[in-house]
């Protein structure tokens, strides 16, 4: 049987937030792996004028696509990605989820404060230059309208009623540290998901881009087991 992987990235990213869990399994397997970009994102942000529904469809071609070249299809989703991937679960045939900081909860106010304020030492102690988040976010920051964020929440709306329905198997990956997604938000899919056969792992490390984090090849290999078990 051949096998395809359709990894979808996140809110305002690209294919490189999934690139060290996409580059293990072109590693470790045969599989066909696809990186799709949705529509307004990647390296060069240009959002505005794209909503939700394009985001969605960008997914399903992507899907549909992919189906027609293998005999199953895996989806693996990184935060809005993941929730996109519960909405391809519900609608398509698919083998497994792996579900990475899936954002069906959004924004940890008392995380950002936190990263905010080492943001506000290091910007006085003029260090902002070498922190990590904020030249991940300063891009983002700049180039996100607030429409594009509003499209964001909605999707989110739009999915959670199905969570009930789903019921493939699914791995799910959380950072407790994560300042965008509340670590708690994976006990809550895992209790709303009706999968028989379901795994919930929390990194206590882990920050949001969840694939970048210290841990990330304890879990990536379980996850490959997961992903190879009949």
């Amino acid at each position: 049987m051949s096998v395809g992987v359709l990894c979808i990235h996140g809110f305002s990213g690209g294919p490189y937030e999934v690139e060290p869990f996409t580059t293990y399994l072109r590693t470790h397997t045969n599989w066909l792996i696809e990186e799709p970009t949705l529509s307004g994102h990647g390296e060069e942000l240009q959002m505005r004028g794209y909503t939700a529904k394009h985001w969605l469809m960008d997914a399903e071609l992507a899907f549909r696509a992919l189906a027609k070249k293998v005999d199953e299809v895996i989806v693996v989703g990184f935060s809005m990605g993941g929730i996109i991937a519960l909405y391809l679960a519900k609608r398509y045939k698919v083998k497994k989820l792996v579900l990475l900081s899936a954002a069906a909860k959004y924004v940890s106010p008392k995380q950002l404060v936190k990263d905010f304020k080492v943001l506000a030492t290091e910007a006085y102690h003029r260090n902002l230059s070498n922190n990590e988040l904020y030249l991940r976010y300063r891009h983002k920051f700049n180039h996100v309208p607030l429409s594009s964020t509003i499209e964001f929440m909605k999707l989110v709306r739009m999915v959670e009623p199905y969570y009930k329905d789903i019921k493939v198997p699914v791995y799910i990956v959380q950072g407790k540290l994560d300042g965008i997604v509340p670590y708690h938000t994976a006990q809550f899919l895992y209790d709303q998901l009706t999968s028989n056969d379901k795994t919930l792992y929390i990194s206590d490390k882990g920050k949001h881009h969840i694939c970048y984090g210290e841990d990330y090849s304890e879990w990536f290999s379980c996850v490959l087991s997961f992903l190879k078990s009949a």
